[in-house]
């Protein structure tokens, strides 16, 4: 028994290694769809919760590129949908389409628009007009149960979002039907349109006004990927819906926008694209 486990504990380390190093792939995708596109794209925001996405999608969730409509997958749930360049590069790294189409990213006739459409393979839900995520999730989740599915929902918001209202009428809604498969990441990166989160409208306590809706709510390192994949293991443990805030870095991986809301609808200069990707390679 103790040689399995330290088999499954090897074994763990690994897929966190590859993770890691896929994650880094996935990073320089996004700084490569900065230098091809023709628009600007939410550099900042995409970059905050790579980490996130490729751990649900690389760890956690049942799906599958071959079968993208498998009606017992489980989905996810882009709500933040202007980090959509996060969610592509990702798809495209497990299969969904060829990387190479990234550089088509907001060009006309596209299938990779600025924010996700359900023309884009493995994509669940269009979204954009933000606050809508949760409720989305909660049809999808509610849906799974009535029909005996395991399938689980995952939904991911920004912080700033959570200043509309309909994220907290959804909080209620799904503590109220106890759905134990749909599970919340907030990505806490500190930042929305015009300035700090906590300028704008203030955010904190947000673990316990979460926790206030009947949710359990846990806090983790946005960019640790093994944090993540805990958190969402207790997450599966839930009677009801579970949330993770997880704390991140607006502009991740590249020093001169780190923290600070100077990737917001960016397009690099040639210099700034080097830069950034220098820094990446050298991580």
């Amino acid at each position: 028994m103790k040689a399995m486990l330290e088999v499954m504990d090897q074994r763990h380390l690994i897929e966190l290694q590859v993770l890691k190093d896929r994650i880094k792939s996935i990073r320089k995708s996004i700084l490569d769809m900065t230098a091809s596109t023709p628009a600007g794209i939410h550099v900042g925001a995409s970059l905050s919760s790579i980490e996130v996405i490729a751990t649900l999608y690389f760890m956690k969730m049942r799906h599958s590129p071959y079968r993208p409509g498998w009606e017992d997958r489980d989905r996810f749930i882009l709500s933040k949908g202007h980090a959509a360049p996060a969610l592509y590069a990702v798809l495209a790294e497990a299969g969904y389409f060829p990387k190479e189409e990234l550089k088509t990213l907001k060009c006309l006739n596209s299938r990779l628009q600025g924010h996700p459409d359900l023309r884009t393979p493995g994509v669940d839900a269009p979204s954009g007009s933000l606050g809508q995520g949760i409720s989305i999730g909660i049809g999808m989740a509610l849906a799974a149960k009535r029909r005996g599915s395991r399938s689980r929902v995952y939904v991911l918001i920004g912080d700033g979002e959570c200043d509309e209202g309909q994220i907290w009428e959804s909080l209620m809604t799904a503590a109220h039907l106890r759905l134990n498969n749909l599970v919340l990441i907030v990505d806490r990166n500190g930042w929305q349109l015009d300035d700090r989160t906590e300028e704008i409208k203030r955010k904190a306590p947000l673990k316990g006004k979460i926790e206030s809706f009947g949710w359990e709510t846990y806090l983790v390192d946005g960019h640790d990927p093994e944090k993540i994949l805990e958190a969402l293991d207790l997450c599966e443990l839930a009677d009801g819906p579970a949330a993770i805030i997880a704390r991140t870095t607006k502009g991740k991986g590249v020093q001169f926008m780190e923290g600070t809301n100077k990737g917001h609808k960016l397009r690099f200069s040639n210099e700034e694209y080097q830069e950034a990707l220098t820094e990446l390679e050298a991580s």
